[in-house]
């Protein structure tokens, strides 16, 4: 297990379960997203080979705050009891995102079967705990819209799926979203001590995220 415990030094937090863990990140702020690691491992294996399923997932930085919102006012509460009430069980969240064939073919990454790269992120109603967060990666396929659509059915070729309790997947959202507050204020601040803001009541609004939409990030 030493080797999993090597703190990331993006790391804001990490939630562990039964041989796996997620972990937020803070190096995708710049891009507008929220980075999150699912990782599963096998203690029973060499030190160097414990990762046995790994799966990047990265969340649309309005999307997350959405998400935050409803955890923080009791809305995703409500949400659950009539899921549960009714039987419902399609997941209370869910996070589409990936690489698109083009992109890989461009990096010289390309998947063998020539597909897009497909990630998923849903977040369940728990049977033993509260919450499955669950990540998902395999062959998917861009639509019209630019989406990366998943095409790997019930057999992702990467799967990690961790146990959360309420106060667990509270304590992973909300102090993610504080270092993001955090670092939207020193960004603030570097562009007002750069002279960016020179005219004190005239503010020039120019997105956090500009140079890199423009750059296709």
């Amino acid at each position: 297990m030493e080797a999993n415990r090597t703190k990331n030094k993006y790391q804001i937090t990490r939630k562990d379960a039964r041989g796996c863990f997620v972990e937020s990140l803070s190096d995708y702020f710049t891009y507008g997203k929220v980075h999150f690691n699912f990782i599963a491992y096998d203690v029973s294996r060499p030190q160097n080979e414990r990762i046995t399923n790994y799966v990047n997932i990265y969340i649309e930085i309005d999307r997350f705050l959405e998400f935050c919102r409803k955890l923080g006012s009791g809305e995703l509460r409500y949400i659950i009891q009539q899921k549960r009430n009714s039987g419902d069980t399609k997941p209370i969240d869910e996070w589409l995102g990936g690489i698109s064939a083009k992109k890989l073919a461009e990096s010289g990454n390309s998947r063998a079967d020539g597909m897009s790269l497909s990630r998923v992120a849903k977040l369940l109603c728990g049977n033993k705990s509260d919450f499955l967060f669950v990540a998902d990666s395999g062959a998917g396929e861009q639509n019209k819209k630019g989406l990366i659509v998943p095409r790997f059915g019930n057999k992702p070729e990467n799967h990690v799926a961790v146990s959360l309790s309420w106060e667990s997947l509270a304590e992973l959202c909300l102090i993610t979203k504080e270092h993001y507050k955090a670092w939207l204020s020193s960004w603030y601040l570097f562009k007002m001590m750069s002279g960016i803001y020179q005219q004190p009541n005239v503010i020039q609004y120019e997105s956090p995220y500009a140079e890199y939409q423009q750059q296709g990030a």
